[in-house]
């Protein structure tokens, strides 16, 4: 079950990737054509919407693991109480970690958003 999430996700991650790519060609193909370079309502609300995606799936992927990595380190602790300190070391480090990716995730879509070359 946990394979078939992680593969609805990644789908769903690799056809919101691909819009915004759409999007971009399209904005391309019609901007050597035109003399404005601009991008039309809808390329630019598939840009918007991959962005929102993209952001989304990062957010519930990261929430998943570190709700996955806390659960592993209370059982940890309450298995082992002398083992506190490095417990704790680890899960906060494992916790910045994942939120980072979160955080990557974030200013890309910032980037698509806001500096998008062909608005």
């Amino acid at each position: 079950m946990r394979k078939l999430v992680t593969m609805l996700f990644a789908t769903i991650g690799m056809l919101a990737i691909a819009g915004v790519a759409a999007a971009a060609d399209a904005a391309v193909a019609e901007a050597s054509a035109a003399a404005a370079v601009k991008l039309d309502a809808s390329s630019l609300g598939l840009a918007l919407t991959g962005a929102a995606i993209a952001m989304a799936i990062a957010a519930f992927g990261c929430g998943i693991g570190q709700g996955l990595g806390l659960k592993a380190a209370c059982e940890g602790v309450a298995r082992n109480p002398e083992a506190d300190k490095k417990l704790t070391t680890t899960l906060l480090l494992g916790l910045a970690f994942i939120e980072s990716l979160a955080i990557y995730t974030l200013v890309i879509s910032i980037i698509i958003i806001f500096a998008n070359p062909f608005v």
